[in-house]
């Protein structure tokens, strides 16, 4: 890594240098007004009287968001590793809206999602407990997702069974005019939902349903366990606020030298 590189990705990437963490914090305030400003401008009343100003003000914050975006990549040596992370995505899902306004009119209104740019704060101010509450959780739902995979199959299995047994005891009559619409039913009150625009009316078909609604508080405690079990046997680690300028891989042991993915020097 050639040394303004490695100095540009001090700075954007790190928070452990005065400058790396005055960069960070503009740019959460800059995000924070930039979702302020988003929020307004959806207000009819007041995009009316100061529509023009917003709008001004909003490619002034794409602009320099866009800038950001591409020092990013030009500070580390594999640019698709930044891209395609968590916060990559982010990232330029944050700046794409406004330039898909030009096609989609209204497309703007999804810069909202730049609130999730404020993650970045706990890298910031060092909450590296939370770091790594955050890591552990990660790895348990990964340790579960099969699990929950069948989990979620044996769910779908159960909709359809009671759906299709409901529209053939309830019938179009009483408002069951499809599987497709008694599926939805049947998820709507499994889940505990119970919207109410769907409702059986005869004795059998509320037999049912009271099942179903019973089992659906059973049901719901169900993934919870699972997760839960899985996060009982992970152990949480210390993490640091360092960034490989290889891998861009984040949250590396607190006295990590060298990259745990690439072997980079940190």
């Amino acid at each position: 890594m050639t040394k303004w590189r490695a100095r540009l990705h001090e700075i954007i990437f790190e928070a452990d240098t005065p400058e790396g963490k005055a960069f960070d914090v503009s740019l959460i305030w800059l995000i924070v007004c930039s979702v302020i400003l988003v929020t307004l401008d959806s207000v009819e009343s007041i995009n009316a009287v100061y529509g023009r100003e917003l709008y001004i003000a909003e490619w002034c914050f794409t602009i320099i968001f866009s800038i950001e975006y591409i020092l990013r990549m030009l500070a580390v040596n594999k640019p698709h590793k930044y891209v395609f992370s968590f916060f990559g995505a982010v990232d330029l899902l944050s700046i794409l809206p406004t330039y898909l306004s030009f096609f989609f009119p209204g497309a703007q209104a999804l810069q909202a999602i730049r609130v999730f740019r404020l993650l970045r704060i706990f890298r910031i101010f060092k909450l590296g407990i939370y770091l790594g509450e955050a890591d552990l959780l990660s790895n348990a739902l990964r340790a579960s997702r099969h699990k929950i995979t069948v989990f979620l199959a044996f769910i779908l299995a159960t909709v359809i069974t009671v759906g299709s047994l409901m529209y053939v005891i309830e019938g179009p009559s009483n408002g069951f005019t499809s599987i497709p619409v008694s599926i939805y039913w049947a998820i709507v009150t499994m889940t505990t939902v119970g919207y109410g625009d769907i409702a059986p009316k005869t004795p059998i078909g509320q037999i049912l349903a009271s099942v179903v609604m019973i089992a659906g508080y059973a049901i719901i405690a169900i993934p919870t366990g699972i997760v839960t079990s899985e996060i009982a046997r992970a152990s949480s680690h210390k993490v640091s606020t360092q960034t490989c300028p290889s891998c861009s891989l984040q949250d590396h042991d607190i006295d990590a030298k060298f990259c745990k993915a690439c072997g980079h020097h940190l």
